[in-house]
């Protein structure tokens, strides 16, 4: 097989594509999960986190003992930052799920390429872009927008956890991204997952049980479909440049608008909440055109 063909080449982009769609998809579903489950077990947020990088350790140890791979760990220290900030960003998305709506947990959460252009603003002196910082303030208006439509009155303090979810997934982003320099993606994972899931289990130990049958279920319904998430996340990536990686993955922010009233029977989006998911949405595709262009 001719692996520079060009119809090999465009197969895999489209593989690529479809992978991080299907990202986007998944990390709604395993928030999906966790709100179906809500009349039935009664599940503590860090419950579906440690069983979540519980399953990722298992997969992760499973796939480096089929492809006989070895551990690379180089640079401890972004290692463990980036599994502090990533295990934070996700026990405050599934929070927020459980204390706002599916739609406002999954919007929220995709603002970290905001946080993202913030933290560089401050901390990486070459990377300042105003005009990238004129469409995080944006991207902004149209938070409000959804969280607030129509009204000047303050939002729903249960939000600050979507926004946590978005501010810390930006430093563990950050983390990733210099740690990738340095190491492997199933390093990189090992830790995550591993150092994550121990680290849930240190802090909340007294959340956690042998749960029944029913909760069983739901913990590892939500957690494969987090796992396949990650999965295709970092398989997609392989395949696509971060421009497109980036529009693709902000898709996540119209599925949860769209799927909403269909999946989780919440109420849909008006026409503010839209144009707030469309600021949003649109900003996220500036900042990664912005990263492309200004490199």
């Amino acid at each position: 097989m001719d692996f520079q063909h060009p119809s090999f080449i465009r197969y895999q982009k489209i593989l690529g594509w479809l992978a991080v769609f299907g990202s986007a998809f998944f990390f709604y579903l395993a928030t999906a999960i966790i709100r179906w489950a809500q009349p039935y077990v009664n599940l503590d947020t860090s419950f579906y986190v440690f069983s979540r990088f519980l399953l990722g350790f298992l997969v992760v140890c499973c796939t480096m003992l089929v492809n006989r791979q070895h551990l690379k760990p180089r640079r401890y220290h972004y290692l463990l930052g980036r599994t502090i900030a990533n295990s934070i960003a996700v026990f405050c998305f599934y929070k927020a799920v459980d204390v706002t709506s599916v739609a406002e947990a999954n919007i929220l959460n995709m603002t970290y390429p905001l946080f993202v252009a913030l933290v560089s603003w401050v901390w990486i002196k070459e990377q300042r872009d105003t005009v990238a910082l004129g469409i995080v303030g944006v991207a902004f208006v149209g938070v409000w927008l959804i969280l607030n439509p129509g009204s000047l009155t303050m939002v729903n303090v249960h939000n600050l956890w979507g926004l946590a979810s978005g501010g810390t997934a930006a430093f563990a982003i950050v983390y990733l991204n210099i740690s990738r320099r340095y190491h492997d993606s199933q390093t990189i994972l090992f830790f995550m997952f591993g150092l994550g899931a121990l680290l849930m289990l240190l802090v909340f130990h007294k959340q956690l049980f042998w749960p029944d049958p029913l909760e069983l279920f739901f913990l590892v319904a939500c957690s494969i479909a987090g796992v396949i998430g990650q999965y295709c996340l970092t398989f997609g990536f392989l395949y696509v440049t971060a421009l497109e990686g980036a529009i693709i993955s902000s898709t996540r922010i119209l599925l949860a608008a769209l799927l909403g009233p269909l999946l989780v029977a919440e109420p849909a989006l008006h026409l503010f909440g839209w144009i707030g998911a469309s600021l949003l949405f649109g900003a996220n595709v500036g900042l990664a055109w912005r990263r492309k262009y200004l490199k």
